[in-house]
């Protein structure tokens, strides 16, 4: 529980019309509503998890949100991240975020930091709030804030999603468990798909963004049993709940310093692995591709390893769908074998990478092909717009 000095923090009128229904709750109260408007919360990340806890953490009368995005808004952000609209489109994250927290609560002081959090900057940002909400996607990241807020010793919110599941628990809050008790160590760069890959339900950011805003109120009013040392888990397909006990790792490393994240989840050696493995794949662009095709020979078979569904979505007329998985498992390098026939093999996914990697398992089975550079999505803006992205 935060101990704020209260005897500064004065209600105004339009503060008691605006928060009748907390002040006649008595877990709430005027001391209740007095802490949330001295508290400080800092949310790194405007995106599924941090649109709904913003609005919601603002319509409680946070006195003080601070936000952390370098990102702009993108028309597939809005299926999910109901903080922006689509006039926004094209601009700031942080300043579309800010705008709708005013049009809710127009008293709530907003602190923006357009940058990426890293190792040089997150202990001066973090430093200054009382509660930390993590709605990052990613591994370094989330490392990074866990190893800040417990150098500052600062409450850590934390949720996940992935395509129609999400987890969420309060890290490093009275004794309890953090980041590092959960996941010792990174998974391997690649092994989790993100959710511009694998997809995601758009209303479940909203259900686990809601549970991180609810855990952040009850740590400022101190009220309640909070998640620490429990790990929640939420399926929407199900719609089940289930818990995970958490404890802290009596012989886990003690935090001293921020580090590399990046080199600690791997990516470095990852991104160079990749740009090798690039270096021994011939690549082609779209354009040229497309000079391909108009020209009328059938010397190539055109090879997309993109899932089922979006091949339903969009497909390069010709292209022949082997998904990547088949490839990997092994089925479809003897499809793919069959198809060629002592033809030239061509293949695109997405964007080129999951093409890149068939494209090295192939290899290594004897099979040598090109990949199409930048994938259906270059192909949609540069070669036929009437092909959708998504």
């Amino acid at each position: 529980m935060l101990n704020p000095n209260l005897d500064d923090i004065q209600l105004t009128k339009d503060d008691y019309e605006r928060y009748s229904r907390h002040l006649i709750l008595p877990e709430v109260g005027l001391e209740g509503q007095k802490r949330l408007k001295a508290a400080s919360v800092l949310c790194i990340g405007t995106g599924g998890l941090g649109s709904p806890l913003l609005l919601y953490l603002a319509a409680a009368g946070i006195g003080r949100i601070g936000i952390v995005d370098f990102d702009v808004v993108d028309f597939s952000n809005l299926q999910r991240q109901v903080i922006h609209g689509t006039s926004w489109v094209g601009k700031p994250k942080i300043e579309s975020a800010k705008d709708r927290i005013h049009e809710i609560n127009p008293y709530c002081q907003v602190d923006l930091y357009e940058t990426r959090l890293s190792a040089e900057n997150a202990l001066d940002i973090i430093r200054p709030y009382d509660v930390v909400v993590d709605g990052t996607d990613n591994f370094p990241t989330r490392y990074l804030v866990n190893d800040a807020c417990v150098l500052l010793n600062k409450p850590n919110v934390y949720g996940s999603i992935f395509r129609f599941e999400g987890q969420a628990t309060v890290f490093n809050y009275e004794g309890g468990p953090n980041y590092r008790d959960l996941y010792p160590e990174p998974p391997p760069p690649g092994m989790v798909p993100s959710c511009a890959e694998g997809g995601v339900l758009g209303i479940l950011p909203g259900i686990i963004g809601v549970i991180q805003a609810t855990e952040t109120v009850k740590i400022i009013i101190g009220k309640g049993t909070t998640l620490s040392g429990r790990l929640m888990l939420y399926n929407a397909l199900d719609m089940k709940f289930r818990e995970l006990k958490l404890r802290p790792n009596p012989i886990r490393p003690v935090i001293e310093k921020l580090i590399d994240y990046e080199e600690f989840c791997g990516i470095p050696q990852a991104k160079a692995a990749e740009a090798k493995q690039q270096m021994d794949i011939q690549e082609m662009t779209v354009t040229e591709l497309k000079a391909l095709i108009d020209n009328g020979t059938q010397d190539f078979v055109l090879l997309d390893v993109r899932n089922p569904h979006e091949y339903e979505i969009a497909k390069i007329p010709g292209s022949v769908l082997v998904p990547l998985p088949d490839i990997e498992n092994g089925d479809g390098v003897t499809q793919v074998k069959e198809l060629l026939n002592g033809h030239r093999l061509i293949a695109h996914c997405k964007m080129g990478g999951r093409s890149a990697k068939a494209l090295a398992i192939l290899k290594e089975a004897g099979i040598v092909g090109t990949n199409v550079k930048g994938g259906i999505n270059a192909w949609s803006l540069e070669v036929d717009p009437s092909v959708p992205q998504y």
